[in-house]
């Protein structure tokens, strides 16, 4: 499967959205107010947004709800039709453009589209891609039981598991190591 620069950038974003969710009740939102949205904003040079507000802050939560919805989604079907619903409703309105040294690339937003229509419209439609390939298993959740972030699968033979190889994954294989060693010893 063909990932434009652009349609990385918007899966490293989705990905990145969605994992501001606190894991836990005592975890702090990674969005918890304008100024986190802002630095979100910023952190991934998402083009085209003014000012922040409130309500700006609110939207973007309730499309990474349904973001979130897309990565736990159990088939294709389920996925489109959350797709869908974020893409219609941020009104997408496909255009090329070649803004701030970046080469020809689409941008489904509309122009001054608000922040939240911005990210449902990129976003959703570099979700879109992976399941109009067949390609929708790629979006997943970290199988490390005490973690439950979201990453995209880009190995060759789909066989990524955990969102993070030097964590979550060194993790477990160290746990299943000792626990090994430990039955072997008796």
């Amino acid at each position: 499967m063909l990932i434009t620069h652009d349609t990385r950038c918007a899966l490293d974003t989705v990905v990145d959205l969605v994992n501001t969710v606190p894991e836990d009740a005592a975890a702090p939102d990674g969005l918890r107010d304008v100024p986190a949205l802002a630095g979100f904003v910023g952190t991934h040079d998402i083009s085209d947004v003014g000012s922040l507000s409130e309500s700006d802050l609110s939207a973007v939560r309730a499309v990474r709800g349904l973001f979130a919805s897309v990565f736990e989604a159990p088939d294709a079907r389920a996925a489109a039709a959350l797709i869908n619903e974020l893409v219609a409703a941020a009104g997408t309105t496909p255009r090329l453009t070649d803004h701030d040294g970046y080469d020809w690339h689409v941008h489904y937003f509309a122009p001054g589209a608000s922040v939240a229509d911005h990210l449902a419209a990129d976003c959703g439609m570099a979700l879109a891609f992976f399941v109009v390939a067949g390609e929708q298993e790629r979006l997943r959740r970290c199988e490390a039981p005490d973690c439950r972030r979201a990453f995209v699968d880009l190995s060759r033979n789909r066989s990524r598991r955990y969102c993070d190889s030097r964590t979550c994954g060194n993790r477990l294989h160290v746990a299943a190591y000792r626990a090994r060693r430990k039955e072997a010893t008796g």
